[in-house]
Order: structure tokens, then C-alpha cells, then sequence
């Protein structure tokens, strides 16, 4: 440490240099006390306010002085000024905890399971349990001396409880005591003081029967979990719906006890048997879905800075544990071996022997580039070989070893579309930072508490100047064992039972931070095929019976209902072929239909099941639900049009509302009224005794939503979260099928693409093509009955299924839209935002359509456990391209100037 404050005086920067050069010399990277400090200490060191590990406790600042500090600087010393340890101790505390969990749980290396033990000592909302050490203790004990060692000198010295763990608490407080206790928790350290401010400031005595008091008077009693201790059936439900997709028995059995039971002994036979297993590639991936779901964006790497500045590619863990990772396995593996779970693989100097590209690796199976297709982190098996013939130490090698068999257990893959190619990280990315900014990733890293989910923040706020980028959400963990966190109020399907008979119960995220008021759902049984043509499908699978797209469920095929032109066709069939359900005519005389669609015509109603009494003539949206007053009294009906994917129910078009005695005077949510008149909020309009048109400020365009239906703005197509095809009327139907002719859409004057050089894709019964990706999603009605008649007791809409998918993507440049396409398909709409989208940005929102599509198609728990998504079946994806000179598609960076660019640069193993 001396050297490093002598470091901190020297004014010469040619004398700097000097030594610094010279420093790792005497100094060894194993000392990371020293690094650490010269990093953030040097001069001009750059500030990276998004990496530093403090940067999740913010919110725990009393003032907001110090919150703002916090959140903006890059190392503890960057708010002693503002932040006053004696006041701020919770601050303080959570930091300290943050950043040895940062150091402790880089010992893992790139064993995950280990290091998901490691971080769940270090979770800033609760205390760690004697169980969560115990398991760290058996699991991790083989793999890193140095990590039991760090967690040992964390867990003696942590407090048995600490108040601000029963923050959570304050929730469930009347309004008014909400904000005095968090300051008593944070300001206040025994529980007598604790106990008399909180009956002071919120006015009420500690019953168990108050909410606030039920949840503080349990956490605070409740002693640390023994050993002994009944502990839940379901530690980790997010990983139990990965079971199923187990290729052998053996690994569905590993995976149904690692994820019920803390069961340490199985996680490690686990990783030898079936990890690397080539055949459980579907289950590994899923638990992976789990364990780190892909995000878009990598940036602030300090040593695999090669992976920066990528904001359209997709990574499982791009963060400064990862990175430290990678720089320990580098260290690891220049003792000449490399261990695997299963195996250990001698290597020469590889300090010597094609460092660049051993630090690759490294930061490859560390950061987890994540293609969207196979959602795999595999490094391509002609990279292995190649690195392994040249610097494998063939000596050392068992019998029988060779490169290609080594890697053909590590690495089977060779498609670059589902494995990584180490070329693109061989050098940095092309992208400029001024460019990066056209996409930004406000939650990666995760700047939220650990009981929190991060959403991006799209509604704004009304303090601009403390404004964030983000939201931090109050969320639920999926079992207390798993790290998978749902949003508060979201239902869950937790899987009760696998294999052959498949049961659920589906559960809410209460305010208690658990799972709770779990309803049984009837049984699957997954070993009933589907015979098809004569042939046998099993449960699961995807298939194609002519142009109709299939999946087999439980025993019952479920396919798309679109128009097919035999292959046999002739000139005048083919003259008569619309590709609308049923050969309808493409003629425009619209009805509203009982599930709140409206279709193109009578024909395309009843062809989609409709009797002729189930619907009306005329657009939905020009029906008055209202008229018959449904409502009470007391109440006020106000039109609310939605479009229903179940059917058990009616599907109201309206919503009775009471009367608000006073409006909320720091709402800003404009909305319109049918006269055009703008109001504050809703609630003022109400006041105002109005009548919503739509949500947003009044404009006097009307447009044709891709829904079908015509709305009187932008604003009010986009708060019914439907894109807009064309200005006017609507006035045509477009064609459902890739092969129908021209249709009456010739006759719409269609917008000029947002951005010039854009290949665009046209929307199932659109008539203009748009900059955007498009998702056509095969569902399951039953499934939807099934949730409306179990659950909600309420019918399942177009509008609920997009705000559970909105979250999912991460970008704020790109937004969800989406509507019932004419032939039921579910077509969901991933959109820039910008008027005019540059080509990255476009790019984003192509990737993030493709990360939503490949969820879909894989059934992956981060997705598929939100009810109402699990009745998805399979997607379909379109996306827009750009062409920058009429031919060739934009990309960030080609192969062959990947390739060019890495001959042209030298050997230098620091610059990846």
C-alpha cells in the first residue's frame, strides 16, 4: 500500500509511466488489495458510475443529496463529502457487504452453482441463514479454498439481524407511516427504539392483525434457520420447471432434488453427469435461463474489455464478478492445467502459447455471450481444437486424449449461429461511445436492491431533475433457495408434480416479498401423443401439416388457421386466393365480434367460429358499452376496450369506477376526452364528468391501427399498445399469408419508412410495410380458459399478455405492441421508438424480438412460469434489416473484417 499512495504524488506522467510498467514486477496480480486501490485511485482514472458495487444500495440513502451522490460516483470515496457515515449506515453497511461479495464470490470461478451459493450469503435484504453457510461450506469447499475463507470472515463478523433487513415491511404501512419507517429502520439499531418510533410516528399498537405489524414483529422474532429446521419443499421453483426438458432419468432426478432440497452432494454430481452432458443441452440451457437470463448490452469490463461497447448482442453475465473471473482463471490455468468437473486437460505456458487467445476463452465462459437461437455459452469446437492442438501439453495427455475428443465432450458445436466464435472478441468492438448512446441498458447491471426488479422506466417522472432511467420494482423470489425474482402482483405457475402427469398451482407475489394464495390447476398428462397423418407426435413438439403451423399439447394439436394454397394449385384457383380465412373476399364492411375484434367482414367472423348473433356490425371501438348503464349508481361506466383470448366469460368493454372525492395533485398522466379536451389525469376527467377517448394529449389525426380498429390519434392507438399501419380511416384488409395477391391495400397511401435503407416486414392484415420485428405466437385456448376460470375469474385480454412482456425487454429505445390477428394468431410488435430509429437502434429491437422469440420456442421459465404466457405454444419470427448501400445488411462488425483486423493488430493478450 505504500507504494501505492507514493503512486498518488508523483506529478511527472512520463515518471508515472515509468513505473507503472515496472510495477507488476515486484507487486503480483494476486494482491488485489493494491490493484484495487490503484485502479481507483491513480489520476484520471475513469469514473464508470454503472459498475461500482454500491450502486444497488443507493436507495437505502436517508437524504437525497447523498442518493444522487451515490448513484453517480464509482468507488466509496466518491461520497464521503456528501454521505455522512454517522447518519448513513445503512448506506454504509450494504456497501461494505456489496463489495465483499464481490470479492468472495470471484473465487467461484466458473462454477455457477457455487458461486449461487456465495451470493445468497451477501443478499443486502436478508440475513444469511445457517443453512445458505452450510451449503457454501459443502458445495464450494472443493473448488475454492479462498472463497470458504472470505465468506468464514463475512459470516463471524455479520449481526445476527439487522433492521433495515424488515425494510420490506414498510410497504404494508398505512400511506402515512410509510415514509417515517424506513427512517426508523435505518436510523435506529435496537429494537425498544424501533418498537417506540414506530408507534409514535404511525399512531397504532403493534396487533398482529395490522399488516405492517404482522410482518415486522415475524421478521424480527423469527431466530436464524437451523439445520434441523423444517426448510420448504420447493427451495428453487423457477429451476423445477426445467426438469421436465431432462433427456434421462438420472438428470431429472438430479435436477428435481438439487432444486427441492439443499442438497450439496447432488449439485456436484449434477455438474459431472449431465453439465456437460451433449444430450441435456435443453435442460442446461433452461437453468441457465434461470440462473442468468441473456441481456442485451456489455460495457465498464476492466479486463475483457473486448467485450464492451457491444449494446446489440446479448450476455448472460457481463459484470465486474465475471470479469474478475476470467482474470482468475487465466491465473488458474497458467499453472499448466485446467480442471473441469469431469476431467483435467494439460496445457503449455499459456502465457506464451496464444495468450489472446486463452484470455478469450476465458472471457468468453465467463461473460456468456448468449446467441438467441440455441441460448447457448459454447465456444465453437474448431476454436477449441485449434487452441488446444497448438497449446495443448500432449505429454501430460491421458491415454486416448486428443484435442478433437476433448472438445468434442466441451464444445460439440460448429454453427457460429449456436456457438461463440472467438474471433469476434479478438479484437474491440467498432462501435464508437457515441453511437453506444443510440441504445442504452439502464438495468444491466442490475442497479436495484437484491429483493427488487429492475424495469425501464417509461412513463417519466415529475422530478426531472432526480429522474432515472429505471425502476425498481418490489419483487418475489421463486423459492428460498432461488435468486429469480417476479414483480409483485404477478401470478406464477409453480409445477407441484413431472413427468408423465405434469401439475401446477398458480401462485401471486404478495407484499411479503413470497409466493402466496396458491390455487390447485388441473393435471397435464404429457405422455399423450398426437397422431397426425397416421404418424405420432409427442407432447412438445412443433410441426408443419401443409403451410399450417402445429404443436402437439398434452395430446391435443393445436395449429394456426390460415388459408393454404395447395401445392396443386391453377392460374384461376389462384386468381380466387385472397390468404383470408376461408377465401373471404378482401372487401372492408367490418362487425364487432364478442370477444371485443373487430374483423374485416361477416365472412372472416363466422369462418373464425363466430355465429351470426356473436357479432355486430361496425368497429368495436364505435360501440357504445355504456348506453345500457351496467353500472351501479355509485358508480361511474366508462368505455374500456379490450379483446379477449378466453371465452369462458363475457368480455365486458367497459369498467365501473367509483367516484374519487379528490384528485391526486402530482398526477401527470394526460388523457383526452371525446370532445377533445385535455385533462390531467384520469380522475380529473372523471371529475370533469367527461368521457375518456384515449390516454395521452389530444391530437386531431385519425389513424388505422394494425389492429383493424380506427383511432383519433397516435396517442390513442399506442395507449391501446397497437402500432399504427396508415393515416386515415381504416379502410382495407391486408393478407395473412406471405403468397395471397394484391389486395384492396392498393388503394391505401402507405408512410415513408421511418429509416431510409430499412427492409421492412409487413403485420398479418396490414396493409403498410414498418421498421420493426414481428412475432406470430401460436397459444393454447384451453390454457386460457383454464387461467380465467381457475384463477382470475375474469377473461384473459390482448392487453394483459403484452404489459406482462413488456419488462422483458430491456431497451428504452424499443417498446411492445400487439394485437389478435383476423386468424387468432397472437402478433406481437417489437418497435423503436424514435420517429426516425438509426440502424443500431433498429438492430436492438431485433434482437430483443429475437430473445423473446427463442424464450417462447424454448418454454423457458423466465417466461413461460407468468401466467397467462405459459398458454404459449411456439412463435414465429420477422425482423427488419438495414442496407446501407442497397445490398449488403448493416452489422456492427463482419466476420471477414473481424478476421482482416485481427491480422492487422498485434499479439497483445491485454487488449481483450
Amino acid at each position: 500500500m505504500i507504494q501505492c499512495r507514493e503512486l498518488t504524488t508523483i506529478k511527472s506522467e512520463s515518471r508515472l509511466k515509468h513505473l507503472l510498467q515496472r510495477l507488476p514486477g515486484y507487486c503480483p496480480e494476486s494482491m488485489n488489495e493494491l490493484w484495487m486501490c490503484i485502479n481507483s485511485t491513480l489520476p484520471g482514472v475513469s469514473r464508470k458510475s454503472e459498475g461500482w458495487v454500491g450502486l444497488g444500495c443507493c436507495e437505502l440513502a436517508i437524504t437525497t443529496e447523498c442518493r444522487k451522490e451515490c448513484k453517480q460516483a464509482s468507488s466509496k470515496n466518491d461520497i464521503t463529502k456528501v454521505c455522512k457515515k454517522t447518519t448513513e449506515n445503512s448506506l454504509y453497511s450494504c456497501i461494505t457487504k456489496n463489495e465483499m461479495g464481490s470479492t468472495c464470490c470471484s473465487y467461484a470461478g466458473r462454477h455457477t452453482t457455487c458461486r449461487e451459493y456465495c451470493q445468497a450469503i451477501f443478499r443486502t435484504d436478508s440475513t444469511p441463514t445457517v443453512s445458505q453457510i452450510s451449503a457454501v461450506k459443502d458445495y464450494c469447499q472443493t473448488h475454492s479454498a479462498q472463497l470458504i475463507h472470505c465468506v468464514n470472515n463475512f459470516t463471524k463478523s455479520y449481526p445476527i439481524h439487522s433492521p433495515v433487513d424488515s425494510l420490506y415491511c414498510c410497504d404494508r404501512a398505512a400511506t402515512h407511516c410509510q415514509m417515517a419507517c424506513r427512517q426508523i429502520l435505518r436510523t435506529m439499531s435496537t429494537e425498544h427504539e424501533i418498537m417506540e418510533g414506530l408507534i409514535k410516528e404511525c399512531g397504532s399498537q403493534p396487533l398482529p392483525q395490522e399488516p405492517m405489524w404482522q410482518c415486522f414483529l415475524s421478521s424480527v422474532q423469527t431466530p436464524s434457520i437451523t439445520e434441523e429446521d423444517n426448510l420448504p419443499a420447493k427451495m428453487d421453483c423457477a429451476k423445477l420447471h426445467c426438469c421436465s426438458k431432462a433427456n434421462t432419468s438420472l438428470c431429472r432426478d438430479m435436477c428435481l432434488e438439487i432444486s427441492s432440497n439443499w442438497g450439496s452432494q447432488t449439485w456436484q454430481d449434477f455438474d459431472q453427469l449431465c453439465e456437460y452432458n451433449p444430450v441435456e443441452t435443453e435442460l442446461i440451457n433452461c437453468l441457465a435461463d434461470v440462473r442468468e437470463p441473456c441481456q442485451l448490452g456489455c460495457k465498464d469490463l476492466t479486463y475483457c474489455t473486448n467485450f464492451n461497447n457491444r449494446p446489440t448482442e446479448l450476455f448472460r453475465s457481463c459484470n465486474i464478478q465475471s470479469d474478475q473471473g476470467a482474470m482468475n482463471d487465466i491465473k488458474l490455468w497458467s499453472n499448466g492445467t485446467i480442471k473441469m468437473p469431469f476431467m483435467n486437460i494439460p496445457v503449455l505456458d499459456i502465457r506464451k502459447c496464444q495468450p489472446h487467445m486463452w484470455k478469450a476463452v476465458a472471457c468468453a465462459l465467463q461473460i456468456k455471450p448468449c446467441h438467441s437461437r440455441s441460448r447457448g455459452s459454447v465456444i465453437c469446437k474448431s476454436d477449441c481444437v485449434d487452441i488446444l492442438t497448438q497449446c495443448g501439453d500432449t505429454k501430460r495427455f491421458h491415454e486416448g486424449q486428443t484435442p478433437e475428443r476433448i472438445c468434442e465432450l466441451l464444445s460439440p458445436i460448429d454453427d457460429p449461429e449456436h456457438c461463440i466464435p472467438l474471433y469476434r472478441y479478438l479484437t474491440p468492438s467498432s462501435l464508437g461511445s457515441n453511437t453506444v448512446k443510440e441504445v442504452i441498458h439502464p438495468c444491466n447491471p442490475n442497479p436495484c436492491p437484491s429483493n427488487h426488479i429492475c424495469q425501464v422506466n417509461r412513463k417519466g417522472c415529475l422530478d426531472e431533475l432526480n429522474c432515472q432511467p429505471y425502476l425498481c420494482v418490489p419483487g418475489c423470489k421463486m423459492g428460498e433457495a432461488s435468486e429469480f425474482l417476479v414483480q409483485q402482483d404477478a401470478r406464477i405457475q409453480v409445477p407441484t408434480r413431472t413427468d408423465p402427469t405434469v401439475c401446477f398451482e398458480v401462485c401471486s407475489c404478495g407484499p411479503s416479498g413470497r409466493l402466496e394464495n396458491c390455487v390447485e390447476m388441473p393435471c397435464m398428462d404429457t405422455s399423450k401423443p398426437c397422431i397426425v397423418g397416421g404418424q405420432r407426435k409427442s407432447h412438445g413438439t412443433s410441426f408443419k401439416t401443409d403451410c399450417h403451423n402445429c404443436y402437439c399439447f398434452a395430446g391435443e394439436t393445436v395449429c394456426s388457421t390460415k388459408e393454404c394454397l395447395s401445392s396443386g394449385y391453377t392460374d384461376d384457383s389462384h386468381r380466387h386466393f385472397t390468404g383470408l380465412p376461408c377465401s373471404c373476399q378482401d372487401r372492408f364492411v367490418p362487425v364487432c365480434a364478442s370477444n371485443g375484434r373487430t374483423y374485416p367482414s361477416a365472412c372472416v367472423a363466422r369462418c373464425m367460429g363466430f355465429k351470426d348473433s356473436q357479432f355486430v356490425f361496425g368497429p368495436c371501438h364505435l360501440s357504445k358499452p355504456c348506453a345500457s348503464k351496467p353500472c351501479q349508481r355509485n358508480q361511474r361506466c366508462i368505455p374500456k376496450y379490450r379483446v379477449c383470448l378466453s371465452d369462458v366469460s363475457d368480455c365486458p368493454q367497459y369498467e365501473c369506477i367509483g367516484h374519487a372525492a379528490t384528485c391526486d395533485k402530482n398526477s401527470e398522466d394526460s388523457v383526452c376526452d371525446t370532445e377533445g379536451i385535455d385533462h390531467r389525469s384520469l380522475c380529473h376527467l372523471h371529475q370533469a364528468g367527461k368521457i375518456l377517448a384515449y390516454m395521452g394529449r389530444c391530437q386531431p389525426k385519425q389513424v388505422c391501427g394494425h389492429n383493424g380498429e380506427t383511432y383519433n390519434t397516435v396517442c390513442g392507438a399506442y395507449s391501446d399498445r397497437v402500432t399504427v399501419d396508415y393515416e386515415a380511416p381504416c379502410r382495407a384488409v391486408g393478407a395473412v399469408s406471405d403468397v395471397a395477391p394484391d389486395s384492396a391495400c392498393s388503394l391505401v397511401l402507405c408512410p415513408s419508412l421511418s429509416t431510409p435503407g430499412c427492409h421492412p416486414v409487413t403485420p398479418p392484415g396490414a396493409c403498410c410495410p414498418i421498421c420493426a420485428s414481428i412475432l406470430q405466437i401460436l397459444w393454447s385456448k384451453e390454457r386460457m380458459n383454464t387461467f380465467s376460470k381457475v384463477w382470475t375469474k375474469q377473461p384473459v385480454t390482448v392487453h394483459d399478455v403484452l404489459q406482462i412482456l413488456r419488462p422483458h425487454i430491456s431497451v428504452p429505445q424499443c417498446d411492445v405492441f400487439g394485437y389478435l390477428s383476423i386468424d387468432h394468431l397472437l402478433v406481437v410488435i417489437i418497435a423503436p421508438m424514435d420517429q426516425q430509429p438509426t440502424p443500431l437502434q433498429i438492430e436492438a429491437c431485433s434482437k430483443e424480438a429475437e430473445k423473446i422469440d427463442s424464450l417462447i420456442n424454448y418454454a423457458s421459465p423466465t417466461l413461460v412460469s407468468h401466467v397467462p404466457l405459459s398458454a404459449f405454444l411456439t412463435s414465429e419470427i420477422k425482423t427488419s434489416s438495414i442496407h446501407s448501400s442497397g445490398s449488403t445488411p448493416w452489422s456492427p462488425l463482419t466476420p471477414a473484417l473481424s478476421v482482416l483486423l485481427l491480422k492487422l493488430s498485434p499479439t497483445n493478450p491485454n487488449t481483450v
